[in-house]
């Protein structure tokens, strides 16, 4: 089996679509149908379960591409050490975060190593950041921005990038809870809340539920991922409780208002998350080595 066939799969598995993947390995979409059942057919099994409009992985499917992901990492470290008259380091970094975090945190970080290894490709995807931590350790990602959890698995190894700090949000408009916050005492077991649907700041807020005896609050929606539920909020559909990062950014921050809270909530830690074993591979390393260098200055 060819490594270039493991990157196409690898690229379908991401896109979920043959016609994105197909034009980004400058291919027909009949070409990479040709490739991906020739692999197929050297497993026995499928790989992809095909509709309309996407393609999902099998649960072979879901396994090869661990296997693909660790074979391509390992054939890029190989390369690397052939290239022994190599003065820049070159290949490629998959990186994952939030939309907020794109404009918030990475540019930053970017930075200094896009001036350093200018010819490593950076590869970035963006998305819920409860699935940060599961992307590193299914290797969908090389990296990602990540909160960090309460238990960090043996084989992650995270860097300390910044403390999150949470906030109570409200609706600017007359709505059912801005009736009930007018209250006294606020009724909180009717108020309708906007909830992230996991991750590190659903934790955080599903702690301060029980520090304010909220045994069943009442849940208005629960959204994937942060930067939807401020419009939401904006709206009049309820409150909710954000990590203040994503309510500065969100093009409805003028749209809502900060309620003070007596009892606040618990910040979280947001990191860089990586495999401990995958740190020896060069683009890695150069990446890892230049977050301690930044944070030492």
């Amino acid at each position: 089996m060819e490594f270039q066939h493991l990157k196409l799969f690898i690229d379908l598995a991401q896109s979920r679509s043959f016609i994105r993947t197909a034009e980004k390995n400058y291919m027909s979409a009949s070409t990479l149908t040709r490739q991906i059942q020739r692999i197929e057919e050297k497993i026995g099994q499928p790989l992809f379960i095909r509709d309309n409009r996407q393609v999902h992985l099998t649960d072979a499917g879901r396994k090869f591409l661990e296997f693909a992901n660790q074979s391509w990492a390992h054939w890029q470290q190989f390369q690397h050490q052939l290239s022994s008259n190599q003065t820049e380091l070159e290949g490629e970094l998959k990186l994952f975060c939030s939309v907020t975090a794109t404009y918030s945190h990475l540019p930053t970080i970017l930075e200094r190593f896009r001036q350093r290894h200018p010819k490593v490709e950076i590869k970035l995807n963006t998305g819920d950041p409860s699935q940060a931590l599961s992307n590193v350790q299914s290797m969908q990602a090389d990296l990602s921005l990540a909160g960090k959890p309460e238990s960090l698995p043996a084989n992650i190894d995270f860097h300390y990038i910044d403390e999150i700090k949470l906030s109570l949000i409200v609706p600017r408009i007359a709505c059912a809870a801005t009736q009930l916050l007018q209250q006294q005492p606020i009724n909180w077991q009717e108020m309708p809340f906007i909830l992230p649907l996991d991750g590190p700041a659903r934790k955080r807020i599903d702690h301060w539920f029980k520090t304010q005896k909220i045994k069943s609050p009442k849940i208005y929606a629960t959204v994937a991922g942060h930067e939807g539920i401020v419009p939401m909020v904006a709206l009049g559909c309820g409150v909710a409780l954000l990590p203040d990062v994503v309510i500065q950014h969100s093009p409805a921050n003028s749209q809502v208002s900060y309620f003070h809270l007596p009892v606040p909530i618990e910040p979280f830690e947001l990191g860089v998350c990586v495999q401990h074993k995958r740190l020896q591979e060069p683009v890695l390393n150069a990446f890892w080595t230049l977050l301690a260098q930044s944070q030492a200055g």
